[in-house]
């Protein structure tokens, strides 16, 4: 027995990407949802506000503001995605490279490439939901919007009618304002009516007054207890009429059809009607989540930032790369719907070349290429006898050694 202890030799283990995986997938998904929230806020405010004043100038009605809010935001959530998607991650892999994280993750064994698939983890879910929304969803929602809409269009002038502002009806021969009105007894309250009729302006008032459909189907709008004021503006030979019950028909306001777009057509619609607008939409539709993985790759090496420099140009050359992409797909879903490009071409020749400007970012950060490192290395070094020597003999002077050269003379070494 020895009078030393033993020692084992103890294997080391292999590292554990589970923490890796779990830590990055959270980050990414915080960052992802704070973006997503800011950017879908953005968005439903400036709808509304575009909702509100469409609804002040009576082209839609106010109660059809928040269902119209609805479907346009559905519209917008595939777009909003992918951007959360993209800034997301780029955000999450700056702040590594900014907090010399990355440095402690290339130290422990875990190269660039190993950040592939926590990010896949991530954005695949992402993508589905892109897919599911531009494919599904987003024609859906469309749709629903332009028969709302024409429904809304389609509805008489008094039940169209805004309490609180003047409304001019469809055939543009009167003029109605409503000051309150109560759905429950199907009354209104404070009516106006200006009305012209065999060239005389007739003006009615009444403090309330109700709606009353016949059994044939006609609708009147009676007003009760109210004054009628006829004439010819400029002359004087008005009359003033009060009367207890006035009844004005309604005329029943034609019911549209909403006009089949390209937008709202279904995409099994698309497939089976292969014209040249509907292969450029439906390029549109299956781009959205294909241009949504690119872009989470791509943002694995745009993610570098270097301390010591400025930390928003990789920021800038990611928001300059995603306007430049999105919009050559629009530029090439054009050419395909006017016919100048070929649908193949058209759906994957920009998304092949920004998965080569990918991989091509991947080389250059995993082999730290650099243009001016090349150019410097493609240049000859200076030799030795170039060099300047001191030739002073206070600072001391290199004297040649003569050698003997193969046919005898000296020659200086």
């Amino acid at each position: 027995m020895s009078d030393y202890p033993q020692t084992y030799h103890i294997k080391s283990k292999p590292l554990r990407s589970g923490i890796f995986h779990r830590t990055l997938v959270s980050e990414f998904a915080g960052n992802g949802l704070l973006v997503f929230a800011v950017l879908l806020g953005i968005i439903v405010v400036s709808q509304l506000i575009r909702l509100l004043t469409e609804a002040v100038s009576g082209v839609i009605a106010v109660d059809g503001v928040m269902a119209l809010l609805g479907f346009s935001a559905m519209n917008y959530l595939p777009v909003l995605l992918s951007i959360s998607l993209f800034i997301s991650i780029l955000l999450t892999l700056s702040r590594c490279y900014r907090d010399s994280e990355m440095v402690v993750w290339f130290c422990s064994g875990i190269g660039l490439t190993r950040w592939i698939r926590p990010v896949l983890w991530y954005a695949l879910p992402v993508v589905g939901l892109i897919a599911l929304l531009s494919l599904l969803l987003s024609p859906w929602a469309l749709r629903k919007a332009d028969e709302f809409k024409t429904k809304l269009e389609s509805r008489d002038d008094v039940t169209s009618a805004t309490p609180g502002l003047f409304r001019e009806s469809k055939q543009a021969d009167r003029v109605y304002f409503i000051d309150n009105v109560d759905a429950g007894s199907n009354r209104v309250g404070n009516i106006f009516v200006q009305s012209e009729q065999n060239g005389k302006l007739g003006t009615m008032a009444a403090k309330q007054g109700l709606q009353e459909t016949l059994p044939n189907g006609d609708r009147f709008l009676v007003l009760l207890n109210g004054t009628r004021y006829e004439g010819t503006p400029g002359l004087r030979d008005y009359r003033i009429v009060e009367f207890e019950r006035y009844a004005m028909r309604i005329d029943a306001a034609p019911v549209k059809q909403a006009e089949p777009q390209v937008r709202t057509m279904t995409t099994p619609e698309l497939w089976r009607n292969p014209t040249t607008w509907n292969l450029s939409e439906l390029e549109w539709r299956v781009g959205l989540p294909l241009s949504a993985t690119i872009l989470a790759l791509l943002a694995i090496p745009l993610g570098y930032v270097n301390p010591r420099a400025g930390r928003s140009l990789n920021l800038i050359l990611a928001i300059v790369l995603y306007m430049l992409y999105n919009n050559m797909i629009s530029v090439t879903n054009t050419w395909v719907g006017q016919g100048k490009l070929s649908p193949g071409i058209g759906l994957w020749a920009i998304h092949a070349a920004m998965l080569m400007l990918t991989l091509l970012m991947f080389y250059r950060r995993m082999t730290l290429f650099s243009l001016s490192r090349w150019m410097v290395k493609g240049q000859p070094r200076p030799e030795a006898s170039s060099l300047d020597f001191p030739a002073s003999a206070g600072e001391g002077t290199i004297t040649p050694t003569p050698s003997v050269s193969r046919d005898g003379s000296e020659e200086p070494r």
